[in-house]
């Protein structure tokens, strides 16, 4: 059976950010699907909750298990949804896991920042789509710059989506992950702040910081990050024993 890969988009954009990745796999005749979460891209219209949010990563998982081995790869809020899911107390079929610029714990001051400012932009007549439009096109290379707003941006679900990630207890989630994890994040990645604490809580992960790179890993040095796909496709198809 072969490797299937499940991607998790981020907040605000859509299972269009993952085309690189998408593309790549394709060539490399590696099965993958990218969901949409409630509330984006194809589903924009519906509310963000975060039960439904794990259902669908439920269903995408179980679907492709059946084909095979599940690699879950998430970024962002997309990555700490899948932290929560993979690190279930009843685990479900995920053979190995990368959490792509997810390693902070959403609570607290950071936290109650971040929704501040999401508030604030979405009270701007166009929602902060010109600022955002304007910095994607300096920092994200002609090939991946569509990528994020492909599906739309789901700004009405920013503040909902944020408030349901303070609800998780990712520590306990962390410990639990016993299948090959990988942690990876932009050097300049505002998310980065609890790396090393993540990789305390989940001993056997690793952890890999892409130089030169913003938030957006994926997209920004998409090469990159899909040579790291490769070794943990590699790695799940050696069949390496998972963690004790």
């Amino acid at each position: 059976m072969s490797i299937q890969v499940v991607f998790v988009h981020g907040i605000r954009t859509s299972a269009t950010m993952w085309r690189a990745q998408l593309a790549h796999l394709a060539e490399r005749g590696v099965a993958a699907t990218a969901v949409n979460l409630p509330g984006h891209g194809s589903r924009i219209a519906e509310a963000f909750v975060i039960e439904a949010a794990m259902a669908t990563i439920d269903d995408a998982v179980r679907d492709a298990a059946t084909r095979g081995p599940v690699l879950l790869v998430g970024h962002s809020m997309g990555g700490l949804v899948s932290i929560a899911y993979a690190g279930a107390e009843d685990p479900p079929p995920v053979a190995g896991f990368i959490g792509a610029s997810c390693t902070a714990f959403p609570r607290g001051a950071g936290l109650a920042a971040y929704r501040f400012l999401a508030r604030r932009f979405n009270a701007l007549p166009d929602k902060g789509l010109w600022l955002t439009t304007q910095v994607l096109a300096a920092t994200l290379p002609e090939e991946t710059r569509a990528d994020f707003a492909a599906g739309g941006y789901a700004f009405d679900a920013q503040d909902v989506a944020l408030a349901s990630l303070s609800t998780l207890d990712l520590a306990a989630d962390v410990h639990r992950l016993r299948m090959p994890v990988w942690w990876i994040n932009g050097q300049f990645d505002q998310l980065r702040p609890q790396e090393r604490l993540f990789q305390r809580l989940a001993p056997h992960s690793e952890l890999i910081v892409v130089p030169r790179t913003s938030h957006l890993v994926t997209a920004m040095r998409p090469r990159v990050f899909n040579a790291l796909l490769d070794v943990a496709v590699a790695t799940l198809e050696k069949g390496v024993p998972q963690p004790s």
